[in-house]
């Protein structure tokens, strides 16, 4: 499969950064190390070619913002974490953040 819209490329590294994240916390097997890491190296190489084409702390912001919510969120669903209201409205306000970055680079 052929990514060639930029966004694309950084929406893929945001859904792979959960991985590599809770891959850390989380892996007790040589399988899983090399999931972990792989995650990591794909995540990481998506954003670097989405940075050919796109302003690279734009795609940064982006992908640390929107991996950070992803990442917590993956964290109370498969975990079990506790996850309260002040931490939903930091969210809220980190994806008003994104949305208004993206929106920037459209003017």
């Amino acid at each position: 499969m052929k990514l060639s819209n930029p966004w694309l490329k950084v929406a893929a590294a945001v859904v792979l950064e959960p991985m590599w994240v809770l891959g850390m916390k989380h892996s007790e097997t040589w399988p899983m190390y090399l999931l972990t890491a792989a995650s990591l190296i794909l995540s990481f190489f998506m954003i670097l070619k989405a940075s050919d084409e796109l302003p690279v702390g734009t795609v940064y912001a982006i992908f640390v913002g929107l991996g950070t919510a992803a990442t917590i969120v993956a964290n109370w669903m498969f975990y079990g974490e506790a996850m309260n209201a002040i931490q939903l409205s930091l969210i809220a306000v980190l994806l008003f953040g994104v949305i208004g970055l993206k929106l920037m680079e459209d003017a």
